[in-house]
C-alpha cells in the first residue's frame, strides 16, 4: 500500500509541472515558507529531487561574519536545510522528520557563496517507507566559489510517526 505524500511531496509535484525556469524559485519560495530560518537565511534551491538536493546561499551582508565571509551558523544551516529536505522529500506523509544531531567541523575560511548538495541512497529511501521510526545520516557536501569544502557535515536525521492530530 503506498503511503500518503507529504506537503513536500506534494510541493516538488506541483513545480515539476512548471516551467523549467520557475521550479526552483517556486521550491524555494514554498520552502521558505515553511521553514523560515532558511528563508532569513537566503538558502535557495537548485535542485529538489528524489535522493538529491542541492542548495546555495550567497555571501551577502545579512549572513556575513566579521571577516567577510559566510557566517558559521549560515553554512551550518546551509547543510542543514540541504539535507532536511532531501530527507523530507522521502518521508511518507505519516512520518514526523526530526534532526537528531549535525556535526560541523569548519576546516577554512570560505571563499564567496556556498553550494550544498545532499544525497539519499535508494536502500536509505526504502528504509524510510518501511519502518515506524529510525535515524540515519544524510550525506552532504558543501563547497564555497573555489570549489573547495570549507566545512564537513555529519547530518543525522530521525523520523517518527505524527501524532493523529498531527496527521
Amino acid at each position: 500500500m503506498k503511503k500518503a505524500a507529504n506537503s513536500l511531496q506534494k510541493l516538488v509535484a506541483a513545480a515539476a509541472r512548471l516551467p523549467a525556469p520557475l521550479r526552483s524559485r517556486a521550491i524555494t519560495t514554498a520552502f521558505t515558507w515553511q521553514v523560515r530560518f532558511a528563508g532569513t537565511g537566503g538558502v535557495r534551491f537548485e535542485v529538489l529531487e528524489e535522493g538529491r538536493a542541492v542548495a546555495v546561499i550567497g555571501n551577502r551582508a545579512k549572513v556575513r561574519n566579521h571577516i567577510g565571509g559566510v557566517h558559521a551558523a549560515a553554512m551550518a544551516l546551509l547543510a542543514e536545510t540541504c539535507t532536511g529536505a532531501v530527507f523530507g522529500l522521502s518521508l511518507p506523509g505519516d512520518k514526523l522528520p526530526l534532526l537528531k544531531s549535525m556535526q560541523v567541523d569548519y576546516l577554512k575560511r570560505a571563499q564567496g557563496g556556498l553550494r550544498a548538495e545532499a544525497t539519499l541512497a535508494l536502500p536509505q529511501r526504502r528504509a524510510l517507507a518501511a519502518k515506524d521510526r529510525g535515524e540515519i545520516v544524510v550525506p552532504v557536501h558543501v563547497t564555497d566559489e573555489s570549489g573547495e569544502e570549507p566545512i564537513k557535515c555529519k547530518m543525522t536525521w530521525a523520523w517518527v510517526p505524527k501524532k493523529r492530530s498531527e496527521v
